[in-house]
C-alpha cells in the first residue's frame, strides 16, 4: 500500500504542484467574481445585466476559440500559462484601482472580462494539453475526478468565503486575497513546474495556419461520436447557462431570499459537487461512460430546475441545488475520460480548441436570452397575472416569480434533450470501440 502511494506521488508530483496551486489561485478569481455578481446586481437590479458579464467573458472564447488551436499546439505550454494568469491578474488589479477611486462602472467589467474570454482562448487549450503531458494514461480518471475535486471546493468555499467578507469587510479584501493566491501560483509554475514537449510528429509539421485550423474540425468529422457527444454538451450548456442567468435574479430577489440565500445554494452546489468528486476518484473504472454520462445529466435536469421553480425558502432551493449538481463531477470526468483517451497528445490543442468553441458557443447565448426572458418576458406576464390566478398559486407573486416560472421551461426542455440524445446511435458506438487506439488513424 506504501509502495504504491510513493509511486503515485511520483508518478503525479508535477501535476500535483500545478493542481494545488491553480486551484487556490481559482478560489481567489471565483471569489472576486461572486462578488462583482452581487455588486453588478445591485447597480443595476436586472437580470440581463449580471447576466452580460458572462457573456462578454464567453463571446470571444467561442469566437476565437477555434483559432486558438494551432497557437496552443505549437508554442510553449508554460509561457502560455504564465501570460494568460499575468492578463488575468493585470484585469483584476485594474478593477481594484476603479473600484478604489470610485470610478468602478459595470460596463469596465464588461471590457475586462471580454479581455479575460480573449486570453482564455489560448490558455485552456493550453492547460488541457498540459494535463495530458504530465499524467499517465492510467491515472487519467483519478486525475479527472482531483481536478473535479478542487473544482467544487472552489464552488463550495468561493461564495461562503466572499460572503464572510463581504459582511465583515469590502470587496477590497477579496480582490487582495485573489491577487496573492495569483502570486503563489505564478512563481510555482515559473520556479517549479516543468511541462515536457510534445511528441515531435504532426506537432513539428510545418503547415498553414488555415491548414491548422482546418485539422480539429476534420478530426470531429471523421469521429462522428465524439462530434455528437460534444453537440450533446453545447444544447446543455445552453439550457445551464439560461439556469445561471435566471438564479441570481430569482435568489437576490424573491421573498425568503437575499445575498446570504444565494451564498448558502452556491454552498450546497459545492458540497454536493465535491460528494460526487470525491465518489469518481475513488470509483472503478465503470462498465459504460457513455451512460454514465446520460443518467447524471437526465438526473440533473430533471430535478433541481422543478424544486427551483416550485421551492418558496432557502432549505428547498439547497435540496435543489444538492440533487441538481451532485452527478455532474461524476458526468464531467468520465466526458473527460473519454475525449482525452480518444484524441492523440499532439494534436489535442487544435482539437480541443475546435470541441470549445462547438460546445461552448451556446453559453454567451444562453446567458443573453436567459436574461431578457427574465427581465422582459417572465417578469412582466407575472406582473399582469391577478392575485387568484393559478400562476400565483404555482410560482408566488412579486419579483422573481418570473425567474421560477422559467426554470420549470428549462427543467422540460432540459430533460426532452437527454431522452432525444440517449438514442444517438453514434454516441454510443465509442463504447465498442477500443479507448486506447481507435483514435490513432486521422486524416490529415
Amino acid at each position: 500500500m506504501k509502495e504504491n502511494l510513493r509511486s503515485i506521488i511520483k508518478e503525479l508530483k508535477t501535476f500535483f504542484i500545478l493542481w494545488i496551486t491553480q486551484a487556490l489561485s481559482g478560489l481567489g478569481s471565483s471569489m472576486t467574481s461572486f462578488s462583482l455578481v452581487i455588486w453588478s446586481y445591485q447597480q443595476k437590479g436586472s437580470a440581463l445585466s449580471t447576466s452580460l458579464l458572462s457573456v462578454c467573458s464567453y463571446l470571444p472564447y467561442v469566437l476565437f476559440s477555434i483559432f486558438a488551436g494551432a497557437i496552443s499546439d505549437k508554442w510553449d505550454k508554460k509561457k502560455i500559462l504564465i501570460l494568460s494568469d499575468s492578463f488575468a491578474a493585470l484585469s483584476t488589479v485594474i478593477v481594484l484601482i476603479l473600484l478604489k477611486t470610485g470610478h468602478l462602472e459595470i460596463w469596465h467589467l464588461y471590457l475586462l472580462n471580454a479581455f479575460n474570454g480573449l486570453m482564455n482562448t489560448v490558455q485552456r487549450p493550453a492547460a488541457d494539453v498540459t494535463m495530458s503531458l504530465l499524467i499517465p494514461k492510467k491515472h487519467y480518471q483519478k486525475t479527472s475526478g482531483m481536478r473535479s475535486l478542487s473544482n467544487s471546493l472552489v464552488t463550495l468555499l468561493a461564495p461562503v468565503l466572499a460572503t464572510a467578507i463581504l459582511t465583515l469587510s469590502s470587496m477590497d479584501v477579496i480582490i487582495i486575497i485573489d491577487l496573492l493566491t495569483f502570486i503563489i501560483a505564478f512563481i510555482s509554475l515559473l520556479m517549479f513546474v516543468k511541462i515536457p514537449k510534445l511528441p515531435s510528429s504532426l506537432s513539428d509539421t510545418a503547415e498553414s495556419f488555415g491548414r491548422e485550423i482546418k485539422y480539429g474540425l476534420r478530426y470531429l468529422k471523421d469521429n462522428r461520436g465524439i462530434f455528437d457527444l460534444i453537440l450533446f454538451l453545447a444544447v446543455i450548456n445552453f439550457i445551464a447557462s439560461i439556469y445561471n442567468a435566471a438564479l441570481p435574479a430569482m435568489l437576490l430577489s424573491r421573498k425568503g431570499g437575499g445575498e446570504n440565500v444565494l451564498g448558502f445554494v452556491n454552498t450546497c452546489t459545492g458540497i454536493a459537487t465535491l460528494a460526487g468528486s470525491i465518489l469518481m476518484t475513488f470509483m472503478p473504472a465503470p462498465k459504460s461512460r457513455v451512460k454514465i454520462i446520460y443518467y447524471s445529466l437526465l438526473f440533473s435536469m430533471s430535478t433541481e430546475n422543478f424544486i427551483l421553480a416550485f421551492g418558496r425558502n432557502g432549505i428547498v432551493w439547497c435540496l435543489g441545488a444538492i440533487a441538481g449538481w451532485i452527478f455532474i463531477p461524476v458526468m464531467g470526468a468520465n466526458m473527460d475520460v473519454i475525449i482525452r483517451m480518444k484524441i492523440p497528445v499532439e494534436i489535442q490543442g487544435r482539437v480541443y480548441a475546435t470541441r470549445n468553441t462547438l460546445q461552448f458557443f451556446t453559453i454567451p447565448i444562453g446567458y443573453l436570452f436567459g436574461g431578457l426572458l427574465v427581465d422582459r418576458l417572465f417578469e412582466p406576464f407575472m406582473k399582469l397575472q391577478p392575485a387568484d390566478s393559478l400562476w400565483i398559486k404555482l410560482f408566488g407573486s412579486g419579483k422573481g416569480s418570473g425567474a421560477a416560472v422559467l426554470f420549470l421551461i428549462i427543467g422540460i426542455a432540459g430533460t426532452v434533450v437527454c431522452l432525444i440524445f440517449r438514442k444517438n446511435r453514434h454516441i454510443w458506438q465509442l463504447e465498442k470501440e477500443d479507448t486506447e487506439d481507435s483514435s490513432n488513424s486521422i486524416a490529415v
